[in-house]
């Protein structure tokens, strides 16, 4: 299923890789708003494909990183313009609760660092840039943070994908495996540091 999956994407790329840079910047778009997007997946599919040749990884990287960029800034004006009705809205549940009061902690706590550790966990992210509004974090320190995170962020599922396409020149998907192996592997790490710390401070 993965490799059908996979081999209908290239061949989309192949006959018009333009669009696969807008997809790539709309999803990195969205999923800073809707934690349900896959912009980590697409960012690493299009980075096995530019291991292939069929796309271009220095396209590929600003693609992903303006996309990222704007859709966290896009979170923390919602945040901070309509924080409490959004809240109500998407944040009702009792996990979705926990991971924003964490983000609030951590942003007083942590503010700048957070805001770019934030980019790498799965979920995180939509919490932290929406409490950066609620909370009114200073505008301009949150773009400094989240540049720099947006571009770490596109340059490391790029290149993930990208060097996993290239381990496995002639099996693709094989690399494509490797590298969301990597990255599901590297988000539990972080949500476990996670856990383990705030275990230690209760």
């Amino acid at each position: 299923m993965l490799v059908h999956v996979f081999n209908h994407f290239t061949h989309l790329v192949s006959d018009a890789s333009g669009w696969a840079y807008a997809i790539v910047f709309a999803l990195a778009f969205l999923d800073a708003i809707l934690p349900v997007v896959p912009s980590e997946t697409a960012v690493i599919t299009a980075g096995v494909v530019a291991a292939g040749g069929d796309l271009n990884l220095m396209l590929v990287v600003p693609a992903a990183a303006v996309g990222a960029f704007l859709g966290d800034n896009t979170a923390y004006f919602i945040g901070r313009r309509f924080g409490d009705g959004v809240v109500r809205r998407f944040f009702s549940g009792e996990k979705a609760q926990r991971r924003l009061e964490w983000a609030k902690d951590q942003l007083r706590e942590r503010g700048g660092e957070l805001i770019a550790i934030g980019r790498f966990i799965p979920g995180g992210r939509t919490a932290v840039t929406l409490s950066a509004g609620l909370l009114k974090y200073p505008w301009r320190r949150f773009v400094l943070f989240d540049a720099i995170a947006a571009l770490a962020w596109a340059l490391y599922a790029s290149l993930l994908g990208y060097f996993g396409g290239r381990a496995f020149e002639h099996a693709a998907w094989k690399g494509l495996l490797l590298a969301l192996g990597i990255a599901f592997g590297v988000a539990l790490g972080i949500e476990l540091t996670r856990w383990v710390l705030k275990r230690r401070r209760a």
